[in-house]
């Protein structure tokens, strides 16, 4: 879900002392000397583990084979994550967090021997997703709730999670079931797409105010994710059409993605959050995979460097050192991890990881981590949001597999 609605999410940044353990500096600005204390690849296995199911013990809601959006369960809240402002939360949660529950099955299967006893976990997560499939409008696509409660808004972002979701659980399952609903929600997808600001799509159907970098940007990986499978030309060229409409219109000089544009003025809103450039940071390397120009290369190295210098800044009142929302900071790192595949040097991944461990070193006494990953120990058991820990087990899933000890 794009900003607009994420206004009440964003990492809080309290007191500095909390953060700093000690540090040294790296590239001109300073960073936790945390960053050199990785840990072996089978603690970060046990952590993604413990993550993943505490996820699914404490969150799932068994009689509909969903996920609330909090935990304690009981507890509600105001959302601001939905076109119409404050949403309360309901008996189980929208699409958006619901999503990175799927996404940590698809990349917990695919740790070292564990590809049995995780493949139940992606089934399950796929069929969780299909109940936000609408088939009441045309082309079919997916809402923020499920269907079977109440008929709501498709945000085109969403169904870019969810097409990139299925894509990821194909290449893990090879069922082809996965692979034909990704390319559904990519048929939604491109229905939105309006030569208004020479291309690209809104954030929601119906709503015609904003052409967002969230709604775009997994339109791009969602395209290349499938043209990985498919090799279907069609999949690259809407790719590349995506990605230059996003280079065009939302990229700035120093290879950072504002938040969107505003359609009757053209108007930039120069807002940044890491997960608008996580994205094309690893969509980058996915063309420059497939095509071998160095261009996508270069844009990748320039949007990495931006990034590390940007986030890697703590903001008093939107975030610490990588952290405006620990989903959104999961989008970089993934992006992180495709740029280390081809370049080998773990600076950034290890920044990060740096920022990850120390909020696992305070969690609660449920298990679950901060949402703004600089806090200190939370002692009173505030109500944790799905999305903030199902992301955790992605996280140490993707660490274990780096191995970069």
């Amino acid at each position: 879900m794009c900003i607009p609605r994420r206004r009440a999410v964003v990492c809080i940044l309290t007191d500095i002392m909390k953060r700093i353990f000690f540090s040294l500096v790296l590239g001109g600005w300073t960073i936790t000397a945390a960053a050199q204390q990785l840990q072996p690849a089978q603690e970060y296995e046990r952590r993604a583990a413990e993550m993943f199911h505490r996820v699914w013990t404490l969150y799932r809601v068994p009689q509909h084979g969903l996920f609330s959006e909090y935990f304690p369960q009981q507890h509600k809240d105001s959302l601001t994550y939905m076109q119409d402002g404050n949403v309360q939360s309901k008996e189980v949660s929208y699409l958006w967090p619901l999503s990175g529950v799927a996404s940590s099955a698809n990349i917990m299967v695919r740790m070292r021997g564990r590809k049995a006893a995780y493949l139940p976990y992606v089934d399950s997560a796929m069929q969780a997703m299909y109940q936000y499939r609408d088939t009441s409008r045309t082309p079919a696509g997916y809402q923020a709730y499920p269907a079977k409660f109440e008929k709501v808004d498709r945000y085109y972002d969403d169904n870019g999670l969810v097409a990139i979701d299925y894509a990821e659980a194909y290449t893990n399952t090879g069922n082809p079931l996965y692979l034909a609903r990704a390319k559904e929600v990519f048929t939604f997808i491109m229905s939105g797409w309006t030569n208004v600001l020479d291309g690209g799509v809104t954030w929601l159907e119906g709503h015609h105010d904003q052409k967002p970098a969230c709604s775009n940007g997994m339109a791009t990986l969602a395209a290349l994710k499938i043209y990985g499978i498919t090799k279907e030309p069609y999949y690259l060229q809407q790719g590349i059409r995506f990605y230059e409409w996003m280079n065009q219109r939302l990229r700035d000089s120093t290879g950072l993605y504002v938040n969107d544009i505003k359609t009757v003025t053209a108007a930039i809103n120069p807002v940044y959050y890491t997960y608008n450039s996580g994205s094309m940071l690893e969509a980058a390397m996915l063309l420059y995979h497939f095509t071998k120009e160095q261009k996508y290369y270069r844009d990748a190295r320039q949007t990495a460097a931006a990034a590390f210098t940007y986030f890697g800044r703590p903001e008093k009142g939107l975030r610490s050192e990588f952290c405006d929302l620990p989903w959104f900071a999961t989008v970089l790192f993934r992006g992180y991890v495709a740029l280390y595949e081809a370049d080998k040097d773990p600076q950034y991944l290890k920044a990060m990881i740096a920022r990850i461990d120390h909020a696992w070193d305070n969690r609660d006494g449920n298990g679950l981590l901060n949402h703004n990953w600089a806090d200190a120990r939370d002692t009173a058991g505030k109500p944790k949001w799905l999305l903030d820990e199902a992301c955790i087990a992605e996280l140490y899933a993707r660490i274990a597999l780096l191995d970069l000890r």
